[in-house]
């Protein structure tokens, strides 16, 4: 499934919503403490290990502040770097960096820190063949951005809204009157052949589900017995043959027993709603 197409004009619209959000009328303070004339040069350090995601943007923050800035990116997104790694190097106006700082590291930070937390995630099921997915439990109006962090950690993308994939939730089943019910409506209308999903809550739901012919059953908030017994079902089911997505409340300490019940994707809404900001900061060293 593909991202929204206008990204990056999205993107656009963030840095400057937060950089209006920061400076409004002015840096007063370095305006009043560093010459206009003044040049730098800066590093953006990690301060702990991380997986970089933002530094591209982090680059365009720079860039929108003062359009003559040279930014170096030494370390791209995806790329593991350790305590005391540079990121980004930075050379211009010294009003120009100061100015740009905390709205640069506030992308930077939010997204490594989901890209940091997501590679834990998939070096904790890896040898399982189980993938890591997000979920649409993301910052509103930041939704490409963390799911880019996501894929930037290692993971895959879930659907990114409610346009690329039809999800057939409880709350969709009760009021359309049953499993059956709803997805006859969906067949009507999904004439454009989007992947169906359905979320069942036991095995005496996944046993109706199965000859409706769905794309990928949603096991939602099993237990790890019922879990292989459901992929066990789904595995052994004569005809064809859903993918498995286990969901509800997955941590660290869980997730790579869900993985190893065979399910195929495992997805943590925790990647993003979750994830604590991972720790940068700007030194100005000339």
């Amino acid at each position: 499934m593909n991202g929204p197409p206008d990204l990056a004009a999205r993107v656009s619209t963030l840095i400057r919503l937060a950089l209006e959000e920061d400076v409004d009328g002015g840096d007063v303070t370095t305006e009043w403490t560093v010459p206009a004339e003044a040049m730098s040069r800066a590093l953006i350090v990690a301060k702990q290990p991380l997986v970089v995601s933002g530094a591209t943007v982090a680059r365009e923050v720079f860039r929108a502040v003062e359009g003559a800035v040279r930014v170096e990116v030494l370390h791209g997104d995806g790329e593991h770097v350790e305590t005391g790694g540079t990121v980004l190097s930075l050379e211009g106006s010294a009003r120009g960096l100061l100015t740009a700082e905390r709205t640069a590291l506030n992308f930077l930070g939010r997204l490594s820190g989901i890209a940091t937390l997501t590679r834990r995630f998939v070096e904790a099921v890896e040898g399982t063949g189980c993938r890591i997915l997000d979920t649409r439990k993301t910052t509103p109006g930041w939704r490409g951005l963390e799911k880019e962090a996501v894929r930037h950690g290692g993971a895959q993308n879930h659907r990114h809204g409610l346009y690329d994939m039809v999800m057939v939730k409880d709350n969709h089943i009760a009021a359309a009157g049953g499993i059956e019910a709803a997805l006859a409506r969906v067949r009507h209308g999904n004439r454009g052949g989007l992947p169906v999903e359905v979320e069942v809550t036991s095995i005496a739901e996944l046993v109706r589900v199965l000859p409706l012919g769905v794309d990928r059953v949603l096991l939602d908030n099993m237990s790890v017995e019922t879990l292989r017994e459901c992929v066990r079902r789904v595995k052994d089911y004569a005809s064809k043959r859903p993918e498995t997505e286990a969901s509800g409340n997955v941590t660290l300490g869980t997730v790579r027993a869900i993985a190893q019940t065979g399910v195929d994707f495992v997805s943590v809404g925790a990647l993003t709603h979750s994830a604590a900001t991972a720790d940068l900061s700007m030194r100005v060293v000339a």
